[in-house]
Parts: structure tokens; C-alpha cells; sequence
């Protein structure tokens, strides 16, 4: 894991195309701002996990289910 140090108004460019910027530090929390292009999903860790939670609890939509054999 690559560890930065960064001050308020300070950013992180990733690939170009992806900025992170430290919006304001109160105490022991962060703001970040992501700026991103609308293709590329952004979520916090606890939502992407539930997210992945629900999928992996989804029965396979109807194109996705193998074809019935006879």
C-alpha cells in the first residue's frame, strides 16, 4: 500500500484522470473530494462491501441462467 501525507486543499492525481482532494481535516476525520469520470464507480468501503454482499445474494437474472435441457 502506497501511504501519502497531504494537507487540506492537497490532491492526489491516479491515472490522469482521477483527482482526490483533502476538502477538510476536523479532529480524527477526513473529507475527500473525488473528482472522477462518471464511468468509474466511487463508494465508501462499507457500501462497496454491501454491494458486493447483495450480488453475491442475487439469484442469476433470467439471460444470465443457463438455457434449459431437455
Amino acid at each position: 500500500m502506497l501511504v501519502l501525507s497531504r494537507k487540506k486543499n492537497e490532491s492526489i492525481i491516479i491515472n490522469d484522470d482521477i483527482t482526490i482532494v483533502v476538502v477538510d481535516i476536523r479532529g480524527n476525520v477526513v473529507s475527500l473530494g473525488v473528482e472522477a469520470p462518471a464511468d468509474v464507480s466511487v463508494h465508501r468501503s462499507e457500501v462497496y462491501d454491501a454491494i458486493e454482499r447483495n450480488q453475491s445474494q442475487d439469484p442469476p437474472a433470467a439471460e444470465d441462467a443457463a438455457p434449459p435441457s431437455f
